[in-house]
């Protein structure tokens, strides 16, 4: 179908961008055909009333098997993991819900994702039944499992465990069969397994497992995406191939200089960490050691950030869903913390999360800014996020690939909800 989108303010979700008014958006057939000032004949016209329109936001960091409700979380194990995916009926359940939240990320506006470490082939299953139209959803890049280690990240949980460069080897073999758009591995412990103050970022992967996975992931034609939560496991990691380093740590001048040589990039997670470092214990229900490890991970993500800015390194956002507190729905929430921790400017925040992120994702020819040719993901919002990020809280509409769904509605975790609030 054709139409336009008219008496609208664009905000094109580029570094310069500023409120452009007086255009209309017309689009066919799913794809922004033209942005013009122009009278509109002879098509469909859908009246904006003057709100703000940008592009769909991007999530680089989502795990779908989970709400992000601390209760959740805590029972996710290896058994209960095996034990789901082992019978028909309950691993289509486990699809059916990761399914929804794919949905709830798209109508909280975020009209794509990318998936770092999901069970078994699910991810990329929901991926390729909202392409067919069987499912609605966002666009997923997907990873399906990850790779980690005995004792490592996730192991048994979220990714294999490799024992050796070779098993490595064939376990990224494995995962290219379920045909992934993304290759995840752990080289990091994370704070909730470490056992010690001041080390939730143990390295666990040896640099020969991580050169031999990045190897092959880039031979089949996948970028690598790492998680990293200290100093030592960043600059294993870009020593030895990865891409994107999610979630990071403090970082010296040879890691910045590894950064540049090997065009990598930083994913920003500053929301899993808010609930550990900025609650109430009362609250989090962590302990000291966790609560401890929480602010380091916290202080070591934000410093990273700021260090790859001023260094012209690229740097996506994401939020790491379904981490405790950390919801499907919430995208937004890791903007602003991006503009009161990193970088105070929603304008950067947003092309963060849209234009930027699209660009780290390969996928910059398709989506991530109102541009001629590219796919229709928008959401509009009701007042200008330039001035207030929280604008972005609750779209009054957004559209994916030309297909609108007016006045989304969301069911929200009110203590959740309540409690993050206190953080803004």
């Amino acid at each position: 179908m054709k139409y336009a989108l008219t008496n609208c303010i664009i905000l094109n979700g580029k570094k310069d961008m500023e409120p452009l008014k007086g255009y209309s958006i017309i689009v066919d057939d799913g794809k922004i055909v033209e942005i013009t000032n122009k009278k509109i004949e002879n098509i469909k016209v859908i009246n904006l009333e003057n709100r703000y329109v940008l592009p769909g936001l991007i999530n680089m960091h989502v795990h779908l098997p989970g709400s992000g409700m601390p209760k959740d979380t805590s029972r996710q194990n290896k058994e209960s993991v095996d034990k789901l995916l082992s019978h028909k009926l309950t691993r289509y359940i486990v699809y059916k819900m990761c399914a929804n939240f794919a949905k709830t990320e798209l109508l909280s506006g975020v009209t794509t994702i990318r998936t770092v470490g999901g069970l078994a082939n699910i991810d990329s299953t929901i991926r390729d039944n909202i392409n067919k139209g069987k499912l609605l959803g966002p666009r997923i890049l997907a990873s399906n499992m990850a790779l980690s280690v005995p004792g490592g990240h996730m192991a048994g949980v979220l990714a294999y465990e490799a024992l050796d460069s070779a098993s490595a080897i064939d376990y990224i073999n494995k995962i290219s069969e379920t045909k992934p758009d993304l290759i995840k591995i752990m080289i990091t412990g994370g704070v909730l397994d470490a056992k010690k103050k001041g080390e939730p970022g143990e390295v666990k992967m040896s640099a020969e497992i991580i050169n031999a996975a990045c190897k092959r992931a880039h031979e089949l034609g996948y970028k690598v995406a790492a998680h990293v939560e200290s100093t030592l496991g960043v600059k294993l990691a870009l020593e030895n191939g990865v891409d994107t380093i999610e979630h990071g740590a403090k970082l010296d001048k040879e890691i910045v200089d590894l950064f540049k040589k090997h065009n990598a990039s930083l994913i920003t997670t500053i929301s899993p960490s808010i609930p550990l470092a900025k609650f109430d214990k009362s609250v989090s229900k962590a302990t000291d050691l966790t609560q401890y490890n929480g602010n380091v991970v916290f202080e070591g993500i934000v410093s990273a950030s700021k260090t790859c800015l001023e260094n012209d390194i690229k740097v996506g956002l994401g939020t790491d869903t379904a981490c405790p507190f950390v919801t499907h729905y919430d995208t937004w929430r890791e903007l602003a913390y991006f503009t009161k921790y990193v970088k105070n400017d929603n304008r950067e925040a947003i092309y963060h999360a849209t234009l930027e992120n699209a660009i780290i994702a390969g996928i910059e020819k398709e989506t991530g800014s109102i541009d001629v040719s590219k796919s229709c993901d928008l959401i509009v919002v009701e007042k200008n996020p330039l001035d207030d990020i929280t604008a972005l809280r609750k779209p009054s509409m957004v559209i994916y690939k030309g297909k609108i769904i007016k006045k989304p509605k969301l069911k929200k975790i009110k203590y959740v909800e309540e409690e993050l609030d206190k953080q803004l």
